[in-house]
């Protein structure tokens, strides 16, 4: 069987393309547990950085393989192995970033939600479109309700309504949206930008940005000032202060970014 998911890693930057353009990158059986896999084996590889979430075909992702949930009863659903790879994304120690050269469709949306970087072209178009068929944005609205206020929220998973690049960066689901022949440039900017930042410093931000803060104000900074010290004091923020000082890229730096 052929792979419908691939993993390359180059200079720190690990990519992991969805190539199943025949049903639209749809999150088939097989493409779930090699998507999965290749997180797994991103997220462990100490070369690896950064993760850029790529496809081939017109299509980012079109959401759940509609041909394998039919006839199928709810303890069969592929959705129920979905909130795993959701939470890969979200909880990985390395940024993720979002490639969209096409559209994306419920579970595609779900998933470009989930990544700390999000691009996609401008022609590209995003719709939860699940009430139209039946049924819910239910897993999904656990990466895509962070990024988005009650009003757009309320609006976009009611109506099914399709909307194009521009509004999704306008409402928080994409961080630009791009023309075409700019695509590839504006995902190296990011990428080259992320790679910039030490790894477990990197890795700390993350799970500070996703955790829940303490009810007071007095308990958070207390817990703030703990993190703060902690990577102030440690390898990685004594050698970016000396690389600062001495005017050179900190050792954690990829060499084709020195």
């Amino acid at each position: 069987m052929d792979e419908l998911v691939h993993l390359a890693v180059a200079d720190g930057i690990a990519t992991i393309t969805l190539d199943s353009p025949h049903n639209r990158n749809a999150l088939s059986a097989q493409l779930r547990r090699e998507l999965r896999d290749h997180l797994s084996a991103a997220i462990a590889d100490d070369a690896v950085r950064v993760i850029v979430l790529d496809h081939t075909g017109k299509v980012f992702c079109a959401g759940m393989d509609l041909k394998e949930s039919r006839s199928a009863d709810s303890e069969k659903q592929g959705v129920n192995e979905f909130p795993a790879i959701l939470e890969q994304i979200w909880t990985s120690p390395k940024p993720v970033v979002a490639k969209l050269a096409g559209p994306a469709r419920a579970g595609g949306v779900g998933i470009a939600a989930a990544c700390d970087i999000a691009v996609a072209v401008d022609t590209a178009t995003f719709a939860f479109s699940e009430v139209r068929i039946g049924v819910v944005p239910a897993v999904i609205s656990v990466t895509v309700l962070p990024r988005l206020n009650a009003r757009q929220a309320h609006e976009l998973f009611l109506t099914g309504e399709t909307f194009d690049a521009r509004r999704a960066a306008e409402i928080g689901l994409l961080n630009s949206a791009v023309a075409a022949d700019e695509l590839d440039a504006e995902v190296k900017r990011y990428t080259d930008m992320l790679a910039l930042g030490a790894p477990n410093a990197m890795a700390a931000t993350k799970e500070m940005l996703i955790g829940r803060r303490p009810s007071s104000m007095d308990d958070a900074f207390a817990q703030m000032l703990e993190l703060s010290a902690k990577h102030f004091a440690g390898e990685e923020g004594q050698e970016g202060m000396r690389a600062f000082a001495e005017k050179r890229k900190p050792a954690w730096v990829p060499d084709a970014l020195k």
